[in-house]
């Protein structure tokens, strides 16, 4: 994708219109999602008036109207359309637009009134049978505004090669203020302050982050395909609860995750189906099928977190049931070149010898291990062991190759090779590949525990690849993004980390680079970062 226009975006948004009494506003940014060959969703807030903001309730119905150009002076206008959003909505507005041609760049806007909302740029994807020869996608995940400022996104914005950015889960945190920030200092204060439970609260929080200038700038620059962790509900969220959700003080689990939804599907570009799931799958041409799964709503409680009986228990589950057979039939009946699965929790199975506490806990606070001793990573696929071996065993079974997980979740950067057994790997090979992002913000081992960067982490590093070959890479230290390039031949991750997630003017340097060279199921060291 070429950059725009000198004015056209630039590395920010252009400033929202001033509120007043009589005129709306759209102080929240605008942004598009889930591109398909023929169409986009779109995305904004509309302020009606100073009173109505977000989670109040307030502000009666409006009529928004949106327009769709080929151009960033809107000269020519393809598609318009209009609709009414009100307090039941929040007074978001979505339109999924069709009609569009594939592989194609366009820009939008939204009109309220005589009120015009700030441009943005998107893109389809190209046709479903189009031979592409390259797809290129920012890579995301884990971004706490009460750690520091999201110059990640800003860095992604400013690239003008990108067709799209994955967002792996974790795109807001819940906690109250203080309770989960840099190091214990608070870089800038959550709003609500209180821990967030409520339909209001969740809106507020929601819009809260989008009035980070460097989000709505990457918002504003291409489209965003997002799927839930579960910081978008509560930390460590299954099923029927979260280990960061008291019933008695919190409410019925619930109504909470209902509110969270709610406010979720409302503030985010993101397509959701007739039956309400958010797991779905996007092609980009012949060359890339991309699933993207939900590892929240459907997982069986947490196992006996002290032995393998829990984690092995077959009856227990990560993705359910009706989830799992649609990705394996998904990914059986492809006939892409690559198969992606954006996946929020980490599949790469994960051992470690013994190690001393003070190494221990903050590890096992990061992957969800028993602090006590270490026996698997059990808030990621090694607590679902059974889903896992299914799953890889499908891949071969059915010699289904090239499928790539991209994961977010764990605040640190892994290259790895996923066997279908860690303990024969030497022997049985590798079935799949996995790349890690590390946060964009949140804290990381060494923040944890107060100590200066790549001390800890690096000791930790190398007994995690000591105790697991198939680990080509982890740094447990940066803060940052990855661009993944794909191309017929080969897939490879560029990881780059911030000078300082703290500074809202943070550089960022290329860190390292692994490829998957296609037919091969096994990641290598790649020299430089794609151009």
């Amino acid at each position: 994708m070429p950059p725009p226009p000198p004015g056209a975006l630039g590395g920010a948004p252009a400033p929202a219109p001033a509120t007043t009494a009589l005129a709306p506003a759209f102080l929240h940014g605008v942004a598009s999602g889930d591109p398909l060959p023929d169409g986009v969703l779109l995305w904004t807030r509309v302020t009606p008036h100073p009173g109505a903001g977000p989670g109040s309730g307030l502000g009666g119905e409006v009529e928004v109207s949106w327009e769709v150009a080929a151009a960033p002076d809107f000269s020519s206008v393809l598609v318009s359309g209009s609709t009414v959003t009100g307090p039941a909505r929040d007074h978001t507005v979505k339109a999924d637009v069709r009609g569009l041609s594939p592989a194609t760049d366009y820009w939008y806007r939204f009109r309220c009134g005589q009120v015009v909302s700030a441009a943005g740029r998107t893109r389809t994807a190209p046709a479903h049978d189009a031979e592409v020869t390259r797809m290129r996608f920012g890579v995301v995940s884990c971004a706490n505004w009460e750690a520091g400022y999201f110059s990640a996104y800003r860095h992604l914005a400013a690239r003008g090669d990108l067709d799209a950015v994955l967002h792996l889960g974790d795109y807001l945190y819940e906690y109250g203020t203080g309770e989960y920030a840099a190091r214990g200092r608070v870089v800038r204060v959550h709003e609500p302050a209180h821990e967030i439970v409520t339909l209001a609260d969740y809106r507020a929080r929601h819009a809260q982050y989008k009035t980070d200038p460097d989000l709505r700038a990457l918002h504003a620059a291409l489209p965003i395909v997002a799927i839930w962790d579960d910081h978008e509900f509560a930390d460590n969220a299954w099923a029927g609860g979260a280990v960061n959700h008291q019933p008695d003080t919190e409410g019925d689990w619930t109504d909470r995750v209902a509110a969270a939804q709610q406010a979720y599907f409302e503030w985010m570009p993101v397509r959701q189906s007739d039956a309400g799931e958010v797991y779905r799958r996007l092609r980009f041409g012949r060359l890339v099928d991309l699933s993207l799964l939900d590892l929240r709503s459907y997982r069986s409680a947490p196992g006996d977190q002290g032995g393998r009986a829990g984690v092995d228990d077959p009856h227990r589950t990560l993705t359910g049931r009706a989830q799992m057979e649609w990705l394996k039939s998904g990914l059986a009946e492809s006939d892409a070149a690559w198969h992606l699965v954006g996946n929020s929790v980490m599949i790469s199975p994960v051992a470690f010898l013994k190690l001393p506490a003070y190494l221990l806990r903050p590890l096992a606070e990061l992957l969800g291990l028993p602090k006590e001793g270490l026996a698997v990573n059990t808030d990621q696929w090694d607590g679902y062991t059974a889903d896992r071996r299914e799953l890889l065993e499908h891949l071969r079974r059915n010699r289904i190759g090239n499928t790539v997980f991209l994961t977010g979740d764990i605040h640190s950067a892994w290259a790895s090779d996923v066997p279908g057994e860690a303990a024969t790997y030497s022997t049985s090979g590798s079935l799949a590949t996995e790349f890690v992002v590390t946060s964009v913000t949140s804290d990381n081992i060494d923040d944890m525990l107060k100590v200066p960067p790549r001390t800890v982490s690096s000791l930790a590093a190398r007994i995690i690849r000591t105790a697991n070959p198939h680990v080509k890479w982890v740094d447990l230290d940066s803060h940052g993004f990855g661009v993944l390039d794909v191309r017929a031949e080969r897939a490879q991750m560029d990881y780059y980390a911030l000078d300082d997630r703290t500074r809202p003017d943070s550089g960022a340097q290329w860190l390292r680079s692994y490829a998957v060279d296609t037919g091969s199921q096994r990641v290598r060291r790649a020299d430089a970062p794609v151009r």
